[in-house]
């Protein structure tokens, strides 16, 4: 199913076909329903409406809403603002809206989460300065595959592979046999192997679209901390418990090039093939990734 410009595809394997087709088309629902809140494209969707009129007054959330607002606070905040949902003025700035590239308006951009303020009360958000507007872009398909899921487990399903466009990954239970489902990180034969089992991977990458910076060729992510692209490393994935924070987390490592902090989370980065040695894993679940081949894990 196309949603949230990307592919989403669910794998639920068992014997009972209608008890399974029926969940499957729930769990759908439930991303269609995401995208009409959280879609940026949308003029009536919920996150056009928070950047249409947050700064003139709070807008009033849904729960599963201001939970994954909550998760992308505290991301930035843990990541010394690696991750920030508020660069969407960066993105029109640089090209990245169909626009041409300003890197002087660039200079002029509101962004910054420190602007936002979440009302655990009654579960609102206010922009604090005029100008800034939040794109929820990766976090939100993590945050589509969570909501899926849960309503996979809800009908009691216990084995379940959903995907959206192969960056965002969720497992429910096991794969086939028995073993655990094995991701590879990317396209390139020497990447590792994730095996998970539930468990969410999310993969960042500088690979698609690009700017010229003063000369030299930048991917599409940017550097939050500086308001230019990230000049770091071309690969990120995180492991983590929902997909939302993988997604969330794999973005703000790339930035920072740097594992994150916590011990629900294991972080691999790709240092390029000048660098020895390449690959860098490091987290509670280093051990679950492996080389193609499945020989020892590899260790930072």
């Amino acid at each position: 199913m196309d949603a949230m410009r990307t592919r989403f595809e669910l794998l639920l394997p068992g014997e009972d076909s209608p008890r399974l087709r029926a969940a499957g088309e729930a769990a759908l629902g439930e991303i269609v329903s995401c995208e009409s809140r959280l879609s940026l494209f949308r003029p009536g969707s919920l996150v056009s409406r928070i950047n249409d009129t947050a700064y003139k007054a709070a807008v009033l959330l849904d729960g599963d809403t201001f939970e994954l607002l909550h998760i992308c606070r505290e991301v930035w905040a843990q990541s010394g603002g690696a991750f920030d949902i508020t660069i969407g003025p960066l993105m029109r700035a640089w090209g990245f809206r169909s626009t041409p590239a300003d890197p002087v308006a660039a200079g002029s951009c509101e962004w910054g989460f420190q602007h936002i303020e979440l009302d655990e009360r009654n579960y609102s958000v206010r922009f604090l300065k005029p100008g800034l507007s939040i794109d929820l872009g990766g976090v939100g398909k993590g945050h589509a595959l969570d909501l899926a899921a849960a309503e996979l487990r809800a009908a009691g399903v216990s084995r379940a592979f959903l995907h959206a466009g192969t960056s965002s990954v969720l497992a429910i239970g096991d794969g086939s046999g028995s073993e655990d489902w094995r991701i590879a990180v990317s396209p390139d034969p020497s990447s590792p192997v994730v095996k998970l089992r539930d468990f969410a991977l999310g993969v960042s990458a500088q690979r698609g679209r690009g700017i010229d910076d003063c000369g030299v060729h930048r991917g599409h992510i940017l550097d939050p901390r500086t308001g230019r692209p990230a000049p770091g490393i071309e690969t990120a994935a995180v492991v983590a418990p929902s997909a939302a924070l993988a997604d969330a987390w794999s973005t703000a490592v790339l930035v920072c090039a740097a594992c994150p902090a916590r011990d629900d989370l294991t972080g691999i980065i790709d240092r390029g093939k000048t660098a020895s040695p390449r690959w860098v894993v490091h987290g509670p679940h280093a051990d679950r990734v492996t080389t193609r081949a499945g020989s020892a894990a590899l260790r930072s």
